[in-house]
């Protein structure tokens, strides 16, 4: 049941790591598959899947499916909702985005979401969800009161709420397209708090801004607008990875 999770956690004990956060609103199943193959290659250690709008789930299931007959690294669903769910992934982060003001976003779309999870046999991961900076169409979609990066604080409350609320993992989101990174303050002042691994995602486009991160405490790296925009995607993913210490 954690085989997933339990992955990830022997992973992280070598030297932190990098996930691909594809949309498959963005792309279609052969696209998809091919840029996950090259994140495979370049030395992700998985493949996230998921946007914060909705998509069918014919399509979402299309693209899971091409891409598992490309690549033999787990795929983990990043559901913005609960149409977000497919029985062909791996495992789902089960989220719950704390600093929301909607309780939908925290308890609601999960309650929905726990039966469906059950019945494909998915392996849910319990993770909490923090929304910082711009935030971005995540922020928006999932009414977050973002946490400014100059209250490092807050967000360390938040992680430390999480981690006693019994979640296995703690995500800063800067949000998709982000123009600054998650400050490497505030990751440092909440991995002070923390004893659960820390993801940080949203506007690492640069090398340095993830070695900054891995510096100051991020276990995982997310990336996912590198694949929408950036030329030479292999070569600028292996730069990043690179820059993590990753072997």
């Amino acid at each position: 049941m954690f085989e997933t999770e339990n992955y990830l956690l022997q992973r992280i004990k070598k030297t932190p790591i990098h996930l691909t956060l594809l949309d498959p609103e963005k792309s279609n199943p052969k696209k998809s598959s091919e840029l996950a193959k090259l994140a495979e290659s370049a030395g992700s250690a998985a493949i996230m899947i998921g946007g914060s709008t909705l998509i069918s789930q014919h399509d979402l299931d299309e693209v899971i499916k091409a891409i598992k007959q490309k690549v033999k690294i787990p795929i983990i669903l990043f559901p913005g909702n609960i149409s977000g769910i497919s029985k062909y992934a791996d495992a789902v982060w089960f989220m719950s985005l704390l600093n929301s003001d909607n309780s939908y976003f925290i308890t609601g779309a999960q309650a929905l979401a726990a039966p469906i999870i059950q019945r494909y046999g998915l392996e849910p991961i319990p993770l909490g969800y923090i929304i910082v900076g711009e935030g971005g169409t995540a922020g928006i979609v999932g009414r977050a009161q973002a946490i400014p990066y100059n209250k490092p604080e807050v967000a360390a409350l938040y992680a430390l709420a999480a981690q006693y609320f019994g979640m296995r993992f703690v995500y800063l989101e800067a949000g998709s397209g982000a123009k600054e990174p998650v400050p490497a303050k505030m990751i440092k002042t909440v991995r002070k708090h923390l004893d659960i691994p820390l993801i940080v995602g949203g506007g690492l486009r640069k090398a340095s801004d993830v070695k900054r991160a891995v510096e100051a405490g991020a276990n995982i790296i997310v990336t996912g607008t590198l694949f929408e925009k950036e030329p030479l995607i292999k070569e600028k993913l292996s730069e990043i990875i690179k820059a993590m210490k990753i072997k």
